[in-house]
């Protein structure tokens, strides 16, 4: 009945975002629509497949690192996209099968695939809510089936805050989450940013909003950065993406996605 609803809801004559990420990543959950759009912007800025590519090496490094050097087994992916390869569970669970994922978004054609992401270790739990950032309550109150908030949970936040346009808004949803962590629980973001390229930046973001939905909104690093406050940063700090714990097959170059870890003192 869920897939039946969720596939009456796909608009599939305007570009969306999620399927745009999935057709830049090589994946097959698009249209034509979002290809069309997804050409048109790498003509408009060639480094955008870069910066998706390097997007998802980031959560690959990110949660590596969470989960192997700093004993993270609970993780609350909000934005969690189309599926494709190694998957925030996947990542996780093959380090700590025990580990306890909930992914979270409000796109129907993530929805469709939902049964996909269930699919973890028997020693862990995998769960999806369907859900808005905006609405952190219900996030929050849904996640608690399967996570242990007495115990330190990482939230991830990967290129889903830009979707906020509203910045008063969009910290104060990040402050909602953060507050109800506990000692030790850790907050990553990636968000797109136009320090870099700029006028091919602004240009995209203006394309994008024209023809795409949801509507999106570029901050600066400074801006980014202020989503941290009160937490302490794990080095390197808000970097670009692809300069945040690179690893010897990260190419040497700035993408317009800035990321940063913190742990929650």
């Amino acid at each position: 009945m869920e897939d039946r609803r969720a596939e009456q809801e796909l608009d599939t004559s305007v570009p969306h975002s999620a399927r745009l990420w999935n057709y830049w990543l090589g994946g097959k959950d698009n249209f034509a629509s979002d290809r069309a759009a997804g050409d048109e912007i790498a003509r408009r800025l060639p480094q955008i497949i870069d910066l998706a590519v390097e997007d998802r090496a980031f959560l690959r490094r990110m949660v590596h690192h969470l989960v192997a050097e700093q004993g993270v087994r609970q993780i609350l992916d909000i934005g969690t996209g189309l599926p494709t390869a190694d998957n925030t569970h996947q990542v996780a669970q093959s380090i700590a099968p025990e580990s306890r994922i909930v992914y979270v978004d409000n796109d129907p054609l993530v929805l469709v695939h939902a049964r996909a992401l269930l699919t973890g270790s028997d020693e862990g739990a995998t769960d999806y809510i369907e859900a808005d950032l905006r609405d952190p309550d219900t996030i929050l109150r849904e996640a608690r089936r399967t996570l242990d908030f007495d115990q330190p949970v990482a939230i991830t936040l990967l290129g889903i805050l830009h979707f906020i346009l509203d910045d008063d808004e969009a910290r104060e949803v990040v402050q909602r989450l953060v507050d109800a962590l506990p000692s030790g629980s850790y907050l990553a973001i990636a968000h797109g940013c136009h320090d870099i390229n700029r006028a091919e930046a602004d240009d995209i973001v203006g394309f994008w909003n024209e023809h795409g939905t949801p509507k999106i909104g570029y901050r600066s690093s400074t801006q980014i950065a202020r989503f941290f406050d009160g937490l302490e940063l794990l080095p390197p700090g808000v970097v670009p993406c692809s300069r945040w714990r690179p690893g010897p097959d990260t190419p040497d170059i700035d993408v317009n996605q800035y990321c940063g870890v913190a742990r929650k003192p």
